[in-house]
């Protein structure tokens, strides 16, 4: 693949920056531009490593501005652009409590950024979607790209906004926009507001680990790696307009989840405690990734039963950068590194 130019939005965030390494690691010929605007979750010390390398650099600022978003495109130049996008709003609880920064980041952000890339003449856009899009599954069935758009919180709401605006801009304008859609990550630098982080932040503390409901609720997990994998095969060989489900093909319960970390762990069953079920909480979700398969030749690589384990080894070997982000210390590493306050 000849040089291009990478716009990752969010890349400080859990995905984004797993996908700046990948990068980093598999195409260190591309330039690459990260435009964060360092929310909570957004913590350019998992980024680190790459600090030091030319082809890379940071941009503090807003998907939802246009002067930021010019500002990024700047900097990876002339020559062929392409982007792909995660910065968004992306937990559910945080969604309950309040869905304006949502529609703010996930669709009025979307938005703008789309209409900056194609004054710009943008080459390629991928837009990084979620499963929860399309609702609940029963205990039976599989969501394809082809399954209606049913979204039952307003986090996934807004993110189905997001695809309709891409897709409004492909079949309007012929903007080179393509969309995934993958099912639940897990693996490094993950925010430990998430399922896994948290129950192994929790239980290697000796702390309650709370599941909602009976623990039942069942998702498709994949590894953040093949993940990025995927999106990487989708950004160079995907068809615009087109649509890409993304899954692990590891449909686990939750509490069958919790009680594997505990047992890696070696910690006892009676550190889970149940609490009060999340409103609205989808019982499942799986994903039909077999499009991708079939068209670009990608599958997973990484089984549950491998890279949990590996996730959890991680996290232990990694605890300064947990304990960072539970003391809310990684929040200076912005001013440390550039001198100024994010």
């Amino acid at each position: 693949m000849s040089s291009v130019g990478v716009l990752v939005t969010g890349g400080a965030g859990f995905i984004g920056s797993n996908f700046l390494h990948l990068l980093a690691e598999t195409r260190p010929h591309w330039k690459l531009v990260n435009l964060d605007v360092l929310s909570y979750a957004g913590n350019l010390e998992n980024l680190s490593a790459l600090e030091k390398e030319t082809n890379y650099t940071f941009v503090h600022g807003d998907v939802g501005k246009s002067e930021d978003v010019g500002r990024a495109l700047d900097e990876v130049g002339s020559g062929p652009t392409w982007v792909i996008h995660f910065a968004a709003e992306s937990h559910v609880d945080r969604s309950i409590q309040s869905a304006l920064p949502f529609v703010e980041t996930n669709v009025m952000g979307v938005q703008v950024l789309l209409e900056e890339c194609r004054a710009r003449g943008v080459e390629r856009f991928l837009n990084v979607g979620t499963d929860e899009v399309y609702g609940s599954l029963g205990e039976t069935g599989l969501f394809t790209e082809e399954t209606p758009l049913a979204p039952n919180s307003p986090y996934s709401a807004s993110k189905a906004a997001g695809d309709f605006l891409v897709r409004a801009a492909f079949h309007t304008h012929g903007f080179p926009g393509l969309i995934t859609r993958c099912s639940n990550n897990y693996g490094p630098y993950q925010f430990p507001e998430k399922l896994i982080p948290l129950m192994i932040a929790n239980a290697s503390g000796d702390k309650e680990l709370p599941v909602y409901g009976d623990g039942k609720n069942v998702r498709d997990w994949l590894y953040v790696r093949d993940h990025c994998e995927a999106l990487l095969t989708v950004l160079e060989k995907g068809t615009p307009g087109e649509v890409y489900n993304i899954g692990g093909n590891n449909e686990y319960p939750n509490i069958r989840i919790v009680r594997m970390i505990l047992e890696v762990l070696e910690k006892p069953e009676s550190l889970i405690r149940f609490v009060t079920d999340r409103p609205g909480h989808d019982q499942r979700y799986a994903i039909d990734a077999s499009k991708i398969r079939r068209e670009l030749g990608w599958e997973p690589r990484f089984t549950f039963e491998k890279a949990l384990p590996e996730t959890i080894a991680w996290y232990r070997e990694n605890s300064e950068w947990l304990e960072n982000l539970q003391s809310g210390s990684y929040r200076d590493y912005y001013e440390r590194q550039y001198g100024a306050r994010a």
